[in-house]
């Protein structure tokens, strides 16, 4: 054998041991990309037994419709392992209405989008839309979209009633986690491990507040002792995963 030939068979066998050697860091790589996604919308042994359950199973829309509506709206689906808005719908309700619980829940938004996450939300004829009756979280690209100068109208805050504070959110296309705290009067909004607002309803200081904002004139918007839990529909891709609750006494 020439010495170019030598040079060129020790070649090809270093090629082939580098991709021998390659090949199952690859599949390893995506078959980790793949348990990722698996391993989301599941509940942990400890949350089973601290009374965890899941509002969304990670492959279907059960156990959610459209306000107002029987079935959901088909611009909502399963993307990756999250609930969707893709594209123009409606806003979503669970199919079972809450009273006092913890929920928690991640978010992603599309640059410049806005969106929401309701509790004690009813079905009255004379609503209008989901807001007259159950209080918001907001769910916001605060850099990105106009309501994001105020601090009242921006991400975790409860929605033109109590601010929350700057800095907390992570940008459009990032996920954020949410705690929702509804006990009684009570409620907290939690948003990246921080809590943002804490309020009491119909406390003086709420009622006060209430009575100068747009839900005047609506008599259930904070009233309901239960209701349904919504996510908003609001011209933007939004999603939604891990969606836990865990009913409280």
């Amino acid at each position: 054998m020439t010495h170019a030939r030598l040079v060129t068979a020790l070649a090809s066998s270093l090629t082939l041991a580098v991709t021998a050697v390659a090949a199952p860091r690859m599949a390893l790589a995506q078959t980790a990309s793949g348990s990722a996604t698996e391993r989301l919308n599941i509940l942990t042994p400890e949350e089973r037994a601290a009374g965890w359950r899941l509002l969304f199973d990670g492959h279907s829309t059960i156990g959610w419709r459209g306000w107002k509506m029987d079935t959901m709206p088909s611009g909502w689906g399963v993307r990756e392992g999250a609930l969707t808005r893709a594209h123009p719908a409606a806003d979503i309700i669970t199919t079972e209405k809450f009273k006092n619980f913890e929920l928690t829940l991640e978010w992603n938004l599309a640059p410049g989008g806005n969106s929401g996450v309701f509790y004690r939300v009813s079905e009255d004829p004379d609503d209008n839309a989901i807001y007259w009756s159950g209080p918001e979280m907001q769910v916001l690209d605060d850099a990105g979209h106009p309501d994001g100068q105020s601090r009242l109208t921006a991400a975790g805050s409860d929605y033109g009633l109590y601010p929350s504070p700057a800095g907390v959110v992570k940008p459009a296309g990032q996920w954020n986690a949410v705690r929702l705290v509804v006990n009684g009067n009570h409620v907290e909004h939690w948003l990246n491990g921080v809590k943002v607002v804490e309020y009491e309803l119909g406390s003086p200081d709420w009622e006060a507040k209430v009575k100068a904002s747009k839900f005047a004139t609506h008599p259930r918007y904070g009233r309901n002792a239960e209701g349904y839990i919504g996510l908003q529909e609001h011209e933007f891709r939004v999603a939604f995963r891990n969606i836990k609750i865990r009913v409280l006494p």
